[in-house]
C-alpha cells in the first residue's frame, strides 16, 4: 500500500513539475520585453509597403497596438498565407495577425483569439466570365495563394476546379492581372485598392466563397496569450481604436463581430 501511496505522490509531482516547467509565451513576453509578430506585405491594405519601402496596413498598425499595450519592444516578421502557422508552429513568432481566417483544421495546430476585423472571400473576374457559383468554373482557372482560405475553400467547393495555386496573394494578383488566371479568389478587402490601382481591369464579384472574420493566432496551449489578446481586442472594440483602423484603413465602420 505504502509503494502504491508513493508512486501515485511520485506521478503527481512529476506532472506538477512538469506543469511548473513549462514555458509560458505571455511571461516570456513580458520578461524579455520583446514580441514576435508576424504580418503580411502582400495583401494591401491589410499589410503592404508603401513608397518609401516602410510596412503599413491595417495588420501593421495593430500589431504596433499590441506591442505597445504590453509595454515592450515589437519585432517584426513578413509571413504570406503558406507559412503564418509554420511560424507559429516552429515557434520562429509569438503572434500571428494576417488577416488570417479560422477554420476546425486549423484550430487543431493553433489558437484563435475572438475576431478583430470581419471579411468576405470571394472570386472576381471579368464581366464576360459567365460564372454564378464553383460548380460553373468549368475549365476557367482561378489564381489563389495557397494555404489561404479562399483556396481551401474553394477546393473543398469543387475539388475539380482548376485553382493556379501561388506563392502568396501578391502573386496571385499578378497572376489575374497578367492574364494567367480567368478569375482571382482573394479577401473582398483587397479588391477595391487593386481596382484604383488598375483601372483597365475588371474585378466583378462572380460568387461568395464565405464570410470569414480575421483572428490573431498563438502557438498550442498558450492560453495566458490569447486570454491576453481577446482582453486587448475587447478593450479596443470598446475604447473605438478598431473601429478607426476599420475606417483608416478599409474605408468602413467596424461592423458587430461574431463571438468566439
Amino acid at each position: 500500500m505504502k509503494r502504491i501511496i508513493a508512486g501515485l505522490l511520485a506521478l503527481s509531482l512529476a506532472a506538477f513539475t512538469g506543469t511548473a516547467a513549462r514555458a509560458d509565451a505571455f511571461e516570456d513576453i513580458l520578461k524579455k520585453g520583446v514580441v514576435r509578430i508576424a504580418t503580411p506585405l502582400d495583401v494591401p491594405p491589410m499589410g503592404s509597403q508603401n513608397a518609401q519601402r516602410e510596412a503599413e496596413g491595417f495588420d501593421i498598425e495593430l500589431a504596433g497596438m499590441v506591442a505597445k499595450a504590453l509595454g515592450v519592444k515589437l519585432e517584426m516578421q513578413q509571413v504570406t498565407g503558406a507559412n503564418r502557422i509554420p511560424f507559429l508552429i516552429t515557434n520562429k513568432v509569438d503572434i500571428v495577425i494576417s488577416v488570417m481566417g479560422l477554420t476546425p483544421e486549423r484550430a487543431k495546430q493553433v489558437m484563435f483569439t475572438a475576431p478583430y476585423a470581419d471579411t468576405n472571400l470571394a472570386v472576381f473576374g471579368p464581366k464576360s466570365a459567365k460564372v454564378t457559383s464553383a460548380a460553373e468554373l468549368g475549365s476557367l482557372k482561378v489564381a489563389a495563394a495557397k494555404g489561404t482560405t479562399q483556396e481551401l475553400g474553394l477546393s473543398a467547393m469543387n475539388p475539380k476546379a482548376q485553382i493556379m495555386r501561388t506563392e502568396d496573394d501578391a502573386t496571385a494578383a499578378a497572376a489575374y492581372l497578367s492574364g494567367q488566371a480567368e478569375l482571382f479568389a482573394t479577401n473582398s478587402l483587397l479588391i477595391p485598392d487593386m481596382q484604383k490601382n488598375n483601372p483597365s481591369k475588371e474585378f466583378e464579384l462572380k460568387f461568395a466563397i464565405r464570410r470569414s472574420p480575421a483572428h490573431m493566432g498563438v502557438r498550442m496551449g498558450e492560453h495566458n496569450l490569447v486570454r491576453w489578446l481577446d482582453s486587448f481586442i475587447f478593450f479596443n472594440s470598446m475604447n473605438g481604436e478598431l473601429d478607426r483602423l476599420h475606417r483608416k484603413w478599409l474605408g468602413m465602420p467596424m461592423a458587430p463581430l461574431p463571438s468566439l
